[in-house]
């Protein structure tokens, strides 16, 4: 499995396409705007297809492209159930955009929820659930790979903020340390903005929430 991590739209959310080209198969997780036109490339190259959209929590910035990639490839998306009010009505998040940003609604196809393991790509997946950022924050962790993509919950160096509606400092510091610092040490986390870190690093040096 290669992992293409993917800065895109105006704030520079980050967007991850898993590839295998052995399985000719590709999933995304996260969508933020203009990424299709970094993705399609690759699927060409690595003749891969797209078949799965995996969005870790519903602000807009992870979401802007998401109608758009699943017109354009037919990929099945998965998403967290609390979450749902941004994907069903992401115009409730206009007072915080420009107007120059334009949302459309996009459909869940398959809810996840905490402890859900599925297959991807020939991988076992296990979903974690870390609200406080918001809601319907989780993770998608590979374990055999030794990879946690955890939306806007943990950076390096930091933590998600929790001054959006929705949000809660108590609840998110509680949530990474019961479903982040419970992976290996040596597990990479892949955040959604920023570079990728490890667990053991933000457990030993983290100011806002240590091991």
């Amino acid at each position: 499995m290669i992992i293409h991590t993917l800065p895109a739209g105006p704030i520079e959310t980050n967007g991850f396409l898993l590839t295998d080209a052995a399985r000719g198969e590709a999933v995304l997780i996260d969508a933020p705007g203009g990424i299709w036109a970094f993705v399609e490339p690759i699927l060409i190259r690595e003749k891969c297809r797209l078949t799965e959209l995996w969005l870790t929590h519903g602000h807009w910035d992870h979401i802007q492209d998401a109608a758009k990639v699943v017109r354009a490839s037919g990929a099945k998306v998965r998403g967290h159930l609390a979450d749902r009010t941004f994907f069903d009505t992401p115009e409730i998040m206009s007072a915080f955009l420009s107007s120059r940003i334009t949302l459309e609604k996009i459909a869940i196809d398959h809810w996840v929820a905490q402890g859900d393991r599925f297959e991807a790509l020939g991988r076992s997946v296990e979903v974690r659930h870390v609200p406080g950022h918001c809601p319907g924050n989780v993770l998608f962790y590979f374990a055999d790979e030794c990879a946690a993509f955890v939306g806007d919950a943990l950076f390096a160096g930091s933590v998600g903020r929790t001054d959006l509606p929705g949000g809660s400092r108590e609840q998110l510091l509680a949530a990474i340390r019961a479903q982040i610092y419970t992976m290996p040490d040596a597990t990479t986390v892949y955040p959604g903005h920023g570079p990728s870190t490890s667990v053991g690093v933000e457990k030993r040096s983290n100011p806002y929430v240590r091991g």
